[in-house]
C-alpha cells in the first residue's frame, strides 16, 4: 500500500501565451518540478487557467489519447482534421491521435480546464486513423446519494467507449461532513486532485488517514483491494479522479524526470 499527498509545490508548473495561460500540473514534463512524472498509462495531467484572452497555436501530436475536460469558461479548438469546436463546462473533447494530428486552442478569459494524456502501446497507436470526438455535459451519467454527486466522465454508462487506454475517470462533489468511498481492486492506481473546497482527509484503513487541502495531487497505488475514503471537513469537496492499472503490459514510453 502506497499513499501520496503532494502538494503544488510537488507538481509541474508551465505559462503560455506570454503569461496568458498557465498551469499546474500533477504529472508534468522533465524539468516542471513535478515530484511524478506519470503513473502507468497516465502520461501527463495539466489543469489550465487562463487570466486572460489567449491561445497555443497548432503543434502536433502523435500516439497519445488526449482528453480535455472544461471546468469553467469556453475554449476553441481546431485541427488539421477540419474540426472546430467550442468547449464548455462539463464538456469533453478527445484526441485519438494515432498517426498523427495537430491541433490549436483559444481560450477567453476566466478558462478552466484539465488536460490529461493517456498511452497506449504506442507502437499500434502509430498505425492507427487519428480521429477526434466531443461530448456535451449532459450525455454524461451523473449519480446522487448521502451527500456524494459523481458524474461519470469515463466508465460505465460514458458516451465514451473507444479508448484504447485502460482507464476510469470520475468528477466528485463531497459534501461537508460526507464520505465518498472508491473501492480500488489490485493492482490499480487511483490519482485525484482536490480543485474546489478546503481540505479532506483520506483513507484506506484507520491507521492510514492523512490530510489534503484544495490544489493537492493524491495517489494511492494498492496490491490488493481496498475502499479509498474521501471526507469534506469544512466545506464541500470537489475532486476529479483517474483510475488505471499501476503496470500494464506493454512497452511505455521512456519519459525522463
Amino acid at each position: 500500500m502506497n499513499i501520496q499527498i503532494l502538494g503544488p509545490e510537488f507538481q509541474g508548473k508551465e505559462s503560455f501565451d506570454g503569461g496568458r495561460i498557465y498551469a499546474q500540473k500533477p504529472l508534468g514534463f522533465s524539468g516542471q518540478g513535478a515530484a511524478t512524472v506519470r503513473l502507468g498509462p497516465l502520461f501527463y495531467w495539466s489543469w489550465g487557467h487562463a487570466v486572460k484572452e489567449g491561445g497555443i497555436g497548432f503543434h502536433p501530436h502523435q500516439g497519445f489519447e488526449i482528453l480535455t475536460y472544461g471546468i469553467n469558461g469556453k475554449g476553441t479548438h481546431r485541427d488539421t482534421l477540419g474540426t472546430e469546436s467550442t468547449l464548455e463546462a462539463g464538456d469533453v473533447q478527445l484526441m485519438q491521435t494515432g498517426s498523427g494530428m495537430q491541433h490549436a486552442e483559444t481560450v477567453g478569459a476566466g478558462y478552466e480546464g484539465f488536460q490529461i494524456w493517456l498511452e497506449p502501446y504506442l507502437q499500434e497507436a502509430l498505425n492507427r486513423k487519428p480521429m477526434y470526438t466531443f461530448f456535451h455535459d449532459e450525455e454524461f451519467p451523473r449519480s446522487s446519494h448521502d451527500g456524494i454527486n459523481v458524474k461519470t466522465v469515463v466508465g460505465e454508462g460514458s458516451p465514451i467507449q473507444k479508448l484504447v487506454t485502460d482507464v476510469n475517470m470520475y468528477d466528485i462533489e463531497v459534501e461537508a461532513g460526507a464520505t465518498y468511498v472508491h473501492r480500488l481492486l489490485p493492482n490499480r492506481t487511483f490519482a485525484a486532485l482536490a480543485f474546489r473546497g478546503k481540505s479532506g482527509i483520506l483513507w484506506t484503513t484507520e491507521a492510514n488517514r492523512v490530510s489534503f487541502t484544495n490544489k493537492d495531487f493524491a495517489i494511492v497505488q494498492t496490491e490488493e483491494e481496498v475502499e479509498v475514503n474521501i471526507r469534506a471537513e469544512d466545506e464541500k469537496l470537489r475532486l476529479f479522479i483517474v483510475e488505471i492499472p499501476t503496470k500494464v503490459d506493454y512497452p511505455l514510453y521512456n519519459k525522463a524526470r
